[in-house]
């Protein structure tokens, strides 16, 4: 769904790109550490029982999980799933 009109999306993009490197880093870390936070949430509601292992795993599928073969996403999630570091 593409709900802004596309000057304003101009406007917004010019305004971004106005600030510093660094700060539209702080920007994205910030969202990213926020988005991150919110699907913990969601995850420790949805399984309030799983090591903190397990939910790493979780959070890679939910954030990463299309971007591997399945193959890949299997190994992956395993390692970060049983690994109790």
């Amino acid at each position: 769904m593409k709900d802004t009109d596309t000057k304003i999306e101009e406007i917004y993009e010019k305004m971004l790109l106005a600030r510093p490197g660094a700060e539209r880093m702080r920007m994205v870390s910030s969202m990213h550490a926020t988005a991150k936070a919110l699907v913990l949430a969601s995850l420790r509601e949805k399984y309030p029982n799983s090591p903190e292992a397990q939910l790493r795993g979780l959070l890679f599928l939910r954030f990463y999980g299309n971007d591997f073969s399945p193959g890949e996403r299997d190994r992956i999630y395993h390692r970060l799933a049983c690994n109790s570091e």
